[in-house]
């Protein structure tokens, strides 16, 4: 219900959105659109522009800049997708065929390369160095947190801290840097758009936070995505870290050996453990703090049906099933 309410609310901006993505994805290489068109094509919730249009209007923005910009975002976004299923060997998203698996890797690395670039060149069209600056600092730290993911990969003794670090590298700064872009087009105060990128830090992380509780809870049907797929590639993500800790020698070595050998033959015990261990409740527990954490950032905001919004999505972001 809140979806469909988002999405009536936006729907003007975000129709305006696709065209300026379809137009900018045009490539005269056949390649390049045929990969970009099935990406963008596949399902996406469209969260992160949406955010680049709900921080420009909550400050009364009246340009058409934040079309640019949220479809930036969005080239941002696929880009990693991209090259994240290259990395993890995926072969299904959002209940599709991942574009590697359908068009191959080379095809899917360069074409995210592309994607990147074109981002680039619709940045510079703006003409604000603080939006290049913005996009160009947070591409750098996702780059980042995808290196910091693979070296993670199969090492089960990540802890809390470095696991949360992933998250707001990989994960979060995109989220951040979108409320930014909406703020900075706006010409917000310095305070307010540090509010909204701090709401947007604190999404991102509580929205990560119930993907990895999804990967052991989740209608596969629903997510489009096979349970167990973070433990197939290895990843010790929050669930697993927590499980580990307050399970028992025995259950813990069950799991460590599991991240090690990114063994999925074990995820139904993995998954009795998880459950015996509360590690999932807990693990929501943490997307709510966050979320109460992104709600307070921007109560310094004006009241308006942006802010409802904004607020709405964020508890959405930490009780979602899907």
């Amino acid at each position: 219900m809140f979806l469909d309410n988002l999405k009536q609310l936006l729907a003007a901006d975000m129709a305006a959105v696709d065209r300026v993505i379809r137009n900018r994805l045009h490539s005269e290489v056949l390649l390049v659109n045929q990969v970009g068109e099935y990406i963008i094509n596949s399902g996406g919730k469209r969260l992160r522009p949406a955010l680049v249009v709900l921080s420009a209007r909550a400050f009364s923005y009246q340009g058409t800049h934040h079309h640019d910009l949220a479809a930036v975002v969005e080239f941002i976004h696929t880009a990693t997708l991209l090259h994240d299923d290259v990395v993890d060997e995926s072969g299904l998203r959002r209940g599709r065929e991942t574009a590697n698996a359908l068009f191959g890797n080379a095809a899917s690395v360069l074409v995210g390369d592309f994607l990147y670039s074109r981002a680039f060149q619709m940045m510079v069209e703006v003409g604000e160095m603080r939006v290049m600056q913005t996009l160009a600092d947070a591409t750098n730290v996702i780059a980042e947190g995808e290196v910091l993911q693979l070296l993670n990969c199969h090492d089960a003794d990540v802890d809390a801290d470095n696991y949360m670090r992933v998250i707001h590298y990989k994960t979060a700064k995109l989220f951040e840097a979108a409320m930014r872009l909406g703020a900075i087009l706006a010409g917000a105060s310095d305070a307010d758009e540090a509010a909204v990128a701090r709401y947007g830090m604190h999404l991102g992380t509580a929205f990560q936070l119930v993907d990895d509780v999804l990967d052991y809870s989740a209608d596969e049907v629903e997510t489009g995505k096979h349970l167990g797929d973070d433990l197939s590639e290895g990843k010790p993500t929050l669930p697993l870290i927590y499980a580990m800790q307050h399970g028992t020698p025995e259950q813990a070595a069950v799991v460590r050996g599991a991240i090690e050998q990114g063994d999925v033959g074990k995820f139904s015990e993995v998954l009795k453990i998880i459950h015996a261990t509360g590690a999932l409740d807990f693990t929501r527990l943490q997307a709510l703090r966050e979320v109460e954490f992104a709600c307070a950032a921007i109560a310094v905001l004006a009241d308006s049906e942006y802010k409802q919004s904004l607020v709405k999505l964020a508890h959405f972001a930490a009780t979602r099933e899907y």
